[in-house]
């Protein structure tokens, strides 16, 4: 498969990282788009070379200012795009159709052609804009998944807590990811008398 992988400023570099490194494994090929927010945060988070070892995981990287690049076009036929994590800066201009950079003009695409578009917002709280874009953004069949760990999995570090939401973030691109994702195997026994 053909993914696009959109990372910004938001918090959560090693998402993207993870998720790359994931699909990688899955053999996928891999196309990142990186903001200038992003190489902020990846620096502050995860180290100054962390961006540069981003890069060389992707089978491709761009520039976000490079809007004549192959993914800008439906044509490219990208299967699958994901932005992890995504600033609501970038969630607000994909809502809205802005295309002001390589990244949100990517996403734009996938909207358009109807492939999937995975967006993994980082921010909390959220107010009545963020969840109004998030809104749109359901309503034209974008999956918004946040990073919300799944505790049942009973994670024993934060590096647990990033492969599983990565991992989630492989399947709902459509991918299987193998080992990474602890499945529910049920809980036998559990009655609920209501929340």
């Amino acid at each position: 498969m053909k993914i696009v992988i959109g990372v910004t400023g938001a918090s959560g570099a090693a998402l993207a990282a993870e998720t790359l490194r994931q699909l990688r494994a899955a053999g996928a090929e891999t196309h990142l788009v990186m903001t200038g927010g992003a190489h902020i945060a990846i620096a502050h988070e995860l180290g100054p070379n962390a961006a540069a070892a981003m890069r060389g995981a992707a089978s491709f990287a761009y520039d976000a200012r490079e809007l004549g690049a192959p993914l800008a076009s439906g044509s490219f036929g990208a299967d699958a795009m994901a932005v992890v994590p995504c600033s609501m800066r970038s969630l607000a201009a994909i809502a809205h159709g802005f295309g002001d950079n390589l990244l949100t003009r990517a996403a734009d695409v996938m909207l358009k052609e109807r492939r999937r578009l995975v967006l993994v917002p980082r921010e909390a709280p959220l107010h009545e804009g963020h969840l109004k874009a998030m809104l749109a953004l359901a309503r034209m069949g974008a999956i918004v998944a946040p990073p919300v760990p799944p505790f049942y999995t009973k994670p024993q570090s934060v590096e647990d807590i990033v492969r599983e939401i990565a991992a989630r973030v492989v399947a709902w691109l459509g991918l299987e990811p193998g080992e990474a994702m602890t499945r529910w195997q049920g809980a036998p026994g559990m009655a609920c008398e209501g929340d």
